[in-house]
């Protein structure tokens, strides 16, 4: 028993099979608005190192990554889920873009617990503050499809029995929703509408996962498997029900082992607020805010409340 008599859920901090939810692939028309959006916009980060020509941009948000390769836009039929701090900073800048992206597709609205915003073509993100989302301050939290009435519970048992993987149905809302965990403080998240859903136009996510045999097996012999892609990757599409093979839910998935060389690959986040004129040498590159003290120690609660204290004059001076 710990000292002070409290009682932990070990189970909270346990993880599935699928360890890390990393890209969210879909082509846009062009770069340049691409740019305004998700750089300019929500304040994130081109990747400096890899597809840095004008076919495809990577951009990272924390240790996540959308892939936007130039093409016949795509629509995601749901929405992504994203995790950026200072919600006044971020509304600033997405006021700057209305005439940038005028004549596009582009919007935004506040809401309670999130910032709803529309890209160039369509595409929703739902913006929320840290503190939701487990220690996620910087992030992709989750990747939320449309799917038919009926198919969460079967999604969920899909999920669970292949991937090995945590998955629930969630009745809270006026839909249910098949909640599948793929990593810490990350689902993807199936709610099930009544509305007709539009055709899938080949956008694709991209996960790790633990056991990458296991997985692959029982895909391979439901007959799921659509690429063979290389010794660390395979593909399907088709989430089925496991009772009768029934399609449920088109979306390709990009499976990766943790052996991939890109595994854990650090991803640069620069810090949005600096700029020319308001230039601080050393803070070019995005830092987390203090984290939640841990252990539950009182002294280190008192620490933190100084620490951020301390912060808050500072910036007030800058």
């Amino acid at each position: 028993m710990p000292k002070d008599g409290k009682q932990y859920d070990r189970s909270a901090e346990d993880l599935g099979n699928i360890v890390a939810l990393e890209h969210v692939n879909l082509q846009v028309e062009d770069q340049g608005l691409t740019m305004l959006f998700y750089i300019s916009g929500l304040g994130l980060t081109r990747d400096p190192y890899l597809m840095t020509s004008v076919d495809n941009m990577w951009v990272n948000v924390g240790q996540s990554q959308f892939h936007l390769i130039t093409g016949k836009p795509q629509r995601l039929r749901g929405r992504v889920g994203l995790v950026i701090p200072d919600r006044g900073a971020l509304l600033a800048r997405l006021q700057r873009m209305k005439k940038p992206l005028e004549g596009t597709r582009f919007a935004f609205a506040e809401h309670g617990d999130h910032v709803a915003t529309t890209c160039p073509w369509g595409n929703t993100l739902l913006v929320h503050q840290p503190g939701g989302f487990g220690r996620m301050q910087l992030g992709m939290a989750y990747v939320e499809f449309d799917v038919p009435p009926g198919s969460a519970k079967p999604i969920a048992k899909f999920y669970r029995e292949i991937f090995e993987t945590a998955a629930q149905v969630d009745e809270a809302g006026e839909m249910p929703a098949a909640r599948v965990a793929v990593g810490p403080s990350q689902q993807l998240v199936f709610r099930e509408t009544k509305a007709k859903l539009a055709a899938y136009d080949g956008h694709h996510i991209q996960v790790y996962v633990a056991n990458f045999s296991r997985p692959h097996q029982r895909l391979i012999e439901r007959g799921l498997v659509t690429e063979e892609s290389n010794q660390y990757q395979y593909r399907f599409e088709q989430i089925v029900d496991l009772a009768n093979g029934k399609p449920l839910f088109q979306i390709e998935h990009e499976v990766r082992s943790m052996t991939n060389p890109l595994y854990a690959r650090p991803l640069v986040n620069r810090n949005p607020a600096q700029t020319n004129r308001n230039y601080v040498p050393g803070r070019d590159g995005w830092v987390a805010e203090p984290l939640a003290p841990e252990m539950d120690d009182p002294r280190m609660a008192a620490q933190q409340r100084r620490f951020e204290a301390a912060t808050r004059r500072r910036q007030a001076a800058e």
